[in-house]
Formats: C-alpha cells, structure tokens, sequence
C-alpha cells in the first residue's frame, strides 16, 4: 500500500500522540545513543581491516561480514537495538543523524511527528512524503529546533 499521505484508514501499526511520542524519548535516546556506538564501531574495525584488506572497501557489505565473522557482533547489535525501537511501532530513518518518526492522525492526513535524538521533546512534524529537511513546528513548539 503506498503511503502517499493521504488519510488511509490504517497504514501503520500504531498512530501516536505528541504525548506517547514524548513518552518514548527517554528510552529512544539510550537505544539510538547504543545503536550509533555500534555503528561507530562496526565502521572504525572495518577500517582496520582495510588496512591489510582493501579490497573489502569495494565489497557489498554481507561479503565483508561473510569473510570477517567476527562483524556480526555490531549487526547483531545493531540490529538489536533497531529492532527494540521499531518495536514501539515508531519508524527509525536515520541511524548517524539519530532520526525516527511517529505516525500521527493530523485530522485530515497521517504525518509523522519528527524526533532527533538530542531533542528533549517532539517539536515537529513532516509529511510522509517529505523528510527531516521539511520539519514544520508543532503548535507553540519552539523553533530552534528546526533545521
């Protein structure tokens, strides 16, 4: 089903609130605060191994993990912590930026209520159909914490 934005009865798991949102923040931050440790680590031990293997810089990510077994650690980690927060029935969009969005019934159309980790609390919202670079504030939210 594509998410087009339009109102569908129900395209998502979950719909949330501002308030259930904000109430995951806490958790959220330690997951995606564990999950970019991960992948900074996963990156940083990929990169010595180029040192004496630079041909895996060019190879498909699975090949890489396929030939260094000892990787599959900071997937399996990764994954972990991935799938604890998509659990809540939010949707993570961006590991290194620390993105995840909510869906939310605006009324007249779903749209995700928008979080980066750092936030204290939701102040934005976007389209389905738009991203990060498209926040608009929530009512009285303050605007600081748009892009």
């Amino acid at each position: 089903m594509p998410l087009t934005g339009e109102k569908l009865s129900k395209p998502f798991e979950k719909l949330f609130s501002a308030e259930e949102a904000n109430h995951l923040i806490p958790r959220l931050e330690i997951l995606m605060r564990q999950l970019q440790m991960q992948a900074t680590s996963l990156r940083t031990r990929v990169e010595e191994l180029a040192v004496d293997d630079p041909a895996i810089l060019r190879s498909d990510f699975s090949e890489i993990v396929t030939r260094y077994p000892e990787l599959r650690s900071f997937t399996t980690n990764m994954a972990d912590a991935a799938s604890q927060i998509e659990s809540f029935g939010c949707i993570l969009k961006d590991i290194d930026l620390g993105l995840i969005d909510f869906p939310y019934d605006a009324g007249d159309d779903i749209v995700f209520l928008c979080w980066q980790s750092g936030e204290p609390a939701i102040f934005a919202w976007h389209s389905i159909d738009s991203g990060f670079s498209e926040r608009q504030p929530l009512p009285g939210a303050p605007k600081t914490y748009l892009n």
